[in-house]
């Protein structure tokens, strides 16, 4: 069987000199209700009980950990309609043929990682109408209990699309209650009137109240550790993270009044934690030096830094980076209309088109910006041996190309931008 995908996956990267389209991969979310921002005709499956479409994976080799869905929601697929059509999921190509995908000597330094079909890293784009629960993801140490990887993550909020009502996110805890000891009773306090029932509206939800409030802005990101607690805002976000779905949700009702599953409390925690410290095994897992960042939102902020230009119209520009040793990286290329941007890379990586029209290494591509259209050409994998060589990728719309490169773990270690967290 691998030989076999691994013949297909070979007749793929011929076909398409080395740059794979794939298939967009929706993902639903049954707690949460979708933004309608990701240029569909229709959010809403047969199966309500998943709830609305409301994120796209992309370039994924993480499942969606959702407790109902098919087994491969969130996994992407190869597009082989050029090839006969035979189903591939890009995690099964990365099992069976890493070194086609990102070069032998990266195979062979990531070894256990990519038999585990991973490429380390998942990118996403999410989409609500509301903020997001106040949540965490677990440390390595604490997703480690349960088989899992930690969750580091990163945000870029593309232009042009409304961010609607709940157009801030909350960071980490008041300063105040820091310094006074007190956020660890608190959030115990809160989690168990949770489990009693008696937070039953938003009305009565106060534990946005611990928390810091930070506006949001397009284009202006944010590096987020694993272990820190946010309630992301309504806006349209371009996530760059570990390879991992781990959470535990930290709050009882959104701001339109949907109830979320008091089970997302318990998700990640092991059961032997949860019985032996009941909701304090949760507020153990928050990084207590995060929590002490009264300046978080400042030293975690991601600005688009110039990586290259290309004369007039032309450039590229980190959008995901941050320490020294990086988990992930990304980055922002636009190119304005009649124009051509030359891409060379240190290793593999994938591509959102998000707007504009035009090639990318010869194969056509064009991006919807969240309008409805057709989603087949905005998404691509370019193998080490094609990012390694000169692309081009010209501009031949009537709108700038706008597309973003997702790196995983230690392709880009040099001349990077660091946040001012991790500045030494």
């Amino acid at each position: 069987m691998a030989d076999e995908k691994k013949a297909l996956l070979e007749r793929i990267i011929g076909t398409y000199n080395g740059i794979i389209p794939l298939e967009p991969a929706w993902v639903c979310r049954d707690f949460l209700p979708a933004g309608h921002r990701l240029g569909l005709q229709n959010y809403t499956l047969e199966d309500t009980r998943r709830g609305e479409i409301s994120e796209r994976w992309l370039a994924s080799t993480t499942k969606a950990d959702n407790a109902i869905g098919p087994d491969d929601e969130g996994l992407s697929y190869v597009r082989t309609d050029a090839v006969g059509g035979e189903k591939l999921l890009l995690k099964d190509a990365v099992i069976a043929a890493p070194e086609l995908l990102v070069g032998e000597e990266y195979a062979a330094s990531h070894k256990e990682m990519l038999q585990k079909g991973s490429l380390g890293r998942l990118a996403k784009i999410y989409d609500f109408k509301v903020r997001l629960p106040y949540h965490l993801h677990q440390m390595q140490r604490d997703a480690a209990k349960v088989g899992r990887n930690s969750k580091e993550e990163a945000y870029y909020f593309p232009p042009g699309i409304p961010m609607l009502d709940d157009d801030s996110t909350f960071f980490g805890i008041r300063p105040e209650l820091v310094r006074a000891g007190v956020y660890k009773q608190l959030l115990a306090q809160y989690l168990n009137e949770w489990q009693e029932g008696k937070i039953q509206t938003y009305a009565q939800d106060w534990i946005l109240h611990y928390s810091i409030e930070q506006k949001l802005e397009h284009e202006v990101g944010y590096l987020l550790p694993a272990g820190g607690l946010h309630a992301p805002g309504s806006a349209v976000t371009i996530e760059l993270q570990e390879d991992s779905d781990v959470f535990a949700m930290l709050q009882a009702v959104l701001s339109d009044g949907t109830q979320i599953p008091h089970a997302a409390l318990w998700k990640d925690v092991h059961p032997d934690d949860k019985a032996a410290h009941g909701v304090k095994a949760v507020v153990e897992q928050v990084d207590s030096e995060l929590a002490a960042d009264a300046n978080f939102a400042e030293n975690h902020r991601i600005v688009p830094v110039i990586r290259h230009e290309q004369g007039p119209g032309a450039k590229e520009e980190w959008v995901y980076y941050g320490s020294d040793n990086p988990k992930f990286t990304g980055t922002k290329v636009t190119v304005e209309p009649g124009k051509t941007f030359t891409s060379r890379d240190n290793g593999a990586y994938s591509v959102l088109v998000w707007d504009g029209e035009g090639t990318f290494g010869g194969l056509p591509i064009k991006g919807t910006a969240g309008r409805i259209g057709d989603h087949k050409q905005n998404e691509l994998f370019v193998t080490y041996e094609r990012a390694t060589k000169p692309l081009e990728i010209k501009s031949t719309g009537t709108e700038p190309i706008l597309l973003i490169k997702f790196f995983g773990p230690d392709i880009n270690k040099e001349g990077l931008p660091l946040v001012k967290a991790y500045r030494k």
